[in-house]
């Protein structure tokens, strides 16, 4: 039994390990592989375990004694899960891990917009509060979240987790998601919610249909002083356009750590932007969400190797 990890770096960086792995298994481990070798690398799977190194049909064509594609995230689009269940591989990933951590970082982003914490921390090392004229200085307005209303746009577990991290600080909480849900808050139309909206958080999957949807004419409803906030997927948003609005005014500012190029390639519209704060893609990076996931896999993998799959995503693989 042979399971390849092609890109094990990310998700474990040193400070976990793969033993319950060796455990089942001949283990090859890559930090990172790239599409050009993954043939070579792993023709001779049994396990193909991935993060972000694509898994093509041409990849799962040449590897005959294949009986499962691992991801080790929540979006599979890396897999061709079409080819993949046409050979009778089922796929899985892990569809729960950060749903804390990822809420978490949404407030750091929406707390540093309002409160400029690291902002005002460097000009305080840069030696701008010693040169100051009075007691106390900040970088911009600092602005109280008591009050003001922040859209959640997808009501699944992060968006509740953030709905309810907002509710501690006296936010009004609105969200929009495809179905209505029984809770406590409000639901809006998409153009309702970008209209009423101070804050706007985005907690949703890409589909085809989503694509962009935050464009030019969605963006000129919003108010004037409000801030969109994306944990989620960088393709949601129309980067050319979210930029123009930034450098006109048309919002306040933005919080991504998500962008639609992960690394950014230089000249990235939204890259170096003043009111546009930009994370690399990290609020699901937390030692505990990564512990989460790793075990998750594992849990994957123990179950397919037993024949009664978890967590499948193609689940027509079955009739293949």
């Amino acid at each position: 039994m042979q399971i390849v990890i092609t890109d094990g770096y990310t998700l474990n960086p040193g400070d976990l390990n793969w033993d319950t792995l060796h455990q089942l298994g001949e283990v090859k481990y890559y930090d990172r592989t790239s599409p050009q070798e993954m043939i070579q690398r792993c023709k001779e799977a049994h396990v193909i375990v991935t993060n972000k190194t694509p898994v093509t049909a041409e990849t799962i064509k040449a590897c005959p004694h294949l009986k499962l594609v691992a991801v080790t995230a929540t979006g599979y689009n890396i897999v061709d899960v079409e080819a993949a269940g046409k050979v009778g591989v089922p796929v899985c990933n892990v569809p729960i891990y950060g749903t804390h951590s990822v809420a978490q970082h949404t407030f750091a982003l929406i707390l540093e917009l309002t409160n400029r914490v690291g902002q005002n921390s460097q000009r305080v090392s840069k030696g701008d509060w010693s040169a100051a004229k009075d007691w106390c200085f900040t970088s911009g307005p600092l602005i109280e979240l008591l009050d003001k209303t922040i859209g959640i746009v997808g009501l699944g577990r992060i968006g509740e987790q953030v709905a309810r991290m907002a509710e501690a600080f006296g936010m009004k909480v609105i969200y929009h998601n495809r179905s209505p849900k029984q809770v406590g808050w409000k639901s809006r139309t998409v153009g309702e919610l970008f209209k009423e909206s101070d804050f706007i958080s985005v907690h949703c999957p890409l589909t085809s249909e989503n694509e962009k949807f935050i464009n030019e004419q969605l963006i000129a409803t919003m108010k004037p002083k409000a801030f969109l906030i994306n944990t989620s997927r960088g393709q949601l948003i129309d980067e050319e356009a979210l930029a123009n609005a930034l450098q006109k005014g048309v919002i306040a500012g933005a919080a991504l750590d998500v962008l639609s190029k992960e690394p950014p390639p230089k000249g990235h519209p939204l890259v170096g932007l003043k009111n546009c704060l930009i994370t690399p893609h990290n609020a699901w990076l937390s030692f505990e969400a990564r512990k989460r996931m790793m075990a998750t896999t594992v849990e994957n993998i123990q179950a397919a190797l037993k024949g009664n799959p978890i967590h499948v995503v193609n689940q027509g693989y079955l009739k293949s």
